[in-house]
C-alpha cells in the first residue's frame, strides 16, 4: 500500500543567477491605489516577506509568470480588468492561494471570488495584523482548490477536467457540487495513494473548524452515490480505515 499522501513541503525554487537565495515568503500585491501598495510593501517587508507589487492586471500577470509568488494579494477594482477575472486566469496558470482585498464587500463579489479560487476575502480598511494572520494561515494551508498540474486527468472510465470542471464517467457526464468536484480532483491527482482526512479538510474545508469529520464523510458518500456502479460497495472511492481514502480506476 501507498504512503499516506500528506501537505507538500513549500517549494525552493534556488536563485538561478548564483545570487543568495531569499527564502522569505514572495507576495504579489495588485493594487491601483498607491497609498495601499506601499503600505503593503513596506509592512510586509517588516513581517517577513518579500513584495512584488503591480498597479493593473497586465503587470501582475507578468509579475506572476516571472516570479511565481507563495501568494497574491489581488483587489477586485483594477483599471484594465476585473480583479475576478485575473483570479481565474492566475487559477488557471498554479494553483497559487489568492486573498481578494478590496473595497467592495458585497455578498455577490465575496460568492464570486471564493468560486472562482480565492483562498480569502478581506475587506477595506484592514488591520495589517488580521491580513497578516489571515495570510500566514493560507500559506500554511497551501491552495483550497486541490487543481492538478494537468488539465486533465483520466484513471479508468473516469476523466475530469480541471479547466472546464467537468467530470465524466465512460463518456457519460456526472453534475458535481463544487466541494464534490474538488475532492474528487483531489483523490484522482494521487490515485493508488492513500489521502489523509486530515488533509481532505485542510485543503477543503480550511476556513471552517470542524470538529468532526462527518462533513468529509457526507460528501465521499454523495461522491459514491453519483460515480459507482454500486455505492454500498465501493470500488473506485476506497475507505481506509483510520487514515483516510484511496482512489482506484
Amino acid at each position: 500500500m501507498s504512503a499516506p499522501v500528506q501537505p507538500d513541503r513549500p517549494r525552493d525554487d534556488g536563485a538561478r543567477d548564483g545570487s543568495p537565495r531569499d527564502d522569505r515568503p514572495r507576495v504579489l500585491v495588485v493594487d491601483d491605489e498607491e497609498s495601499y501598495r506601499q503600505a503593503l510593501a513596506s509592512g510586509l517587508t517588516q513581517e517577513g516577506f518579500a513584495v512584488d507589487l503591480a498597479v493593473d492586471g497586465h503587470e501582475a500577470l507578468r509579475l506572476f509568470h516571472r516570479h511565481r509568488p507563495d501568494l497574491v494579494l489581488l483587489d477586485v477594482m483594477l483599471p484594465d480588468q476585473s480583479g475576478i477575472e485575473l483570479c481565474r486566469r492566475m487559477r488557471a496558470v498554479a494553483p497559487v492561494p489568492i486573498i481578494m482585498v478590496t473595497a467592495r464587500d458585497a455578498e455577490v463579489d465575496v460568492v464570486v471570488g471564493l468560486e472562482l479560487g480565492a483562498s480569502d476575502y478581506v475587506a477595506k480598511p484592514f488591520r495589517l495584523r488580521e491580513l497578516v494572520a489571515r495570510m500566514r494561515a493560507v500559506l500554511r494551508r497551501g491552495a483550497n482548490t486541490p487543481v492538478a498540474p494537468e488539465e486533465i486527468i483520466a484513471a479508468g472510465p473516469f476523466r475530469l477536467d480541471t479547466g472546464r470542471r467537468e467530470v465524466t464517467v465512460d463518456g457519460r457526464a456526472v453534475d458535481l457540487s463544487r466541494k464534490e468536484f474538488d475532492l474528487l480532483c483531489l483523490l484522482m491527482s494521487h490515485a493508488g495513494q492513500v489521502v489523509t482526512r486530515e488533509w481532505c479538510i485542510d485543503r477543503l474545508w480550511w476556513d471552517q473548524e470542524l470538529v468532526d469529520t462527518r462533513t468529509l464523510d457526507t460528501h465521499v458518500k454523495r461522491l459514491r452515490h453519483k460515480l459507482e456502479p454500486d455505492p454500498s460497495a465501493p470500488r473506485h472511492l476506497i475507505t481506509v480505515r483510520g487514515v483516510g481514502f484511496r482512489f482506484e480506476g
